[in-house]
């Protein structure tokens, strides 16, 4: 059997990771400032991860949520207190679009209705309904075009202002867009949802998935404003590699038994994880060194002006290029062996390093970046 080829693979194999670096089975040394989309928040292979995985697993991996599981209950609570969202309710899921596929289910359920404002060059995520609301026909198959969703210009008030009735049933924003290039709602247009919500009694979705667990140097991008959403959905950074996610729910949304469900969410692997990365994110202080580290580096590449626009905040950063960014990505890999990310804007590199990277390990990026912008037309 061969695997189904849909992903464009690099001629790369890395056999060992540690901290910001990945080795490959040729013994070549790479420095990842992609964290694979987002997802390595406390580094490779940290210690306190690996002991924490190992212990779980040596007494038990896995029962269904027909149990009590006190991982469960043990991760609600530190999630809770880290992201100054003590009072939500958290339900526990998979990956991203599993947690947008159950944030936008449950918006139905609480208020009866279908209809839903997206925003142009959203992503959240491939499945049934979470693609239908990402801005990207080239991923959609003809099944997943039923859905009632609206897509609106990012940041437009006049426009949001103009599509809102009693009839929406939720509007879901990223607190951060990242795949289309490191691109931020404003904090005045983010109110503005807030507000044409309650309104109209539709819900808030934030989907905090690549932006949220430190990346902006807030737990929550969306933290930067005083907007409270109705749902909040997480992932990537979460379990740093192992597959989880989570559903915020604001104490106002009733749940009822049966109304959601997930057969591998919240497992305690996935938990053993999940209460890792929190512990390490809050002992190590990595918010801060988040955002420490993303205004340097803003700083540094605000000052080069040879870049077209530099978008962003703590580590979440878009570097957008006059020329097109696949070849500047392609010398950074080849000749200095630097890992970054694409995005749909072909003129933008998306930066997303651990949250935990170091100055140095920044400034060898920039060094580099520098001398190819020098040779690149």
């Amino acid at each position: 059997m061969n695997l189904f080829d849909v992903y464009p693979l690099f001629p790369i194999t890395p056999i060992k990771a540690k901290g910001s670096w990945l080795w490959d089975d040729r013994g070549l040394k790479y420095l990842d400032l992609y964290g694979g989309h987002a997802v390595i928040s406390i580094g490779h292979s940290h210690p306190c991860y690996i002991e924490k995985l190992t212990s779980q697993i040596s007494q038990i991996g896995f029962y269904s949520n027909s149990v009590r599981i006190a991982q469960q209950e043990e991760l609600a609570y530190k999630l809770g207190e880290l992201s100054a969202y003590p009072e939500y309710n958290l339900f526990l899921c998979n990956s991203g679009a599993e947690a947008n596929e159950n944030a936008l289910k449950l918006a139905s359920f609480h208020n009866g209705r279908k209809r839903i404002i997206a925003f142009k060059n959203a992503f959240h995520g491939r499945t049934s309904l979470a693609v239908a609301c990402t801005d990207d026909p080239s991923i959609k198959a003809n099944i997943n075009r039923n859905a009632d969703i609206t897509f609106l210009p990012l940041n437009d008030e006049e426009a949001l202002e103009n599509a809102m009735s009693d009839e929406i049933c939720a509007v879901i924003v990223e607190g951060i867009q990242g795949v289309a290039g490191v691109i931020m709602p404003s904090n005045s247009f983010l109110l503005k949802i807030k507000s044409l919500c309650e309104l109209h009694g539709s819900l808030m979705i934030l989907d905090e998935v690549q932006s949220g667990y430190g990346r902006s140097g807030r737990f929550f991008a969306h933290q930067s404003s005083s907007v409270t959403p109705d749902i909040i959905t997480v992932a990537k950074g979460m379990g740093n590699g192992f597959p989880i996610a989570g559903v915020l729910i604001a104490p106002y949304i009733k749940a009822r038994q049966g109304m959601l469900g997930t057969t591998f969410g919240g497992n305690y692997l996935a938990c053993a994880a999940g209460i890792a990365v929190l512990d390490i994110i809050k002992k190590e202080e990595l918010i801060e060194n988040s955002r420490k580290m993303g205004e340097y580096l803003y700083q540094q590449l605000s000052g080069l002006s040879t870049l077209k626009a530099v978008r962003g905040i703590g580590l979440m950063i878009g570097i957008q290029l006059s020329p097109l960014a696949a070849p500047v990505r392609k010398a950074l890999l080849d000749d200095y062996q630097i890992f970054t990310g694409s995005a749909s804007c072909k003129n933008t590199i998306r930066i997303l390093p651990a949250l935990n990277i170091q100055q140095g390990e920044l400034e060898f990026f920039l060094v580099a970046l520098k001398k190819i912008l020098e040779t690149k037309p």
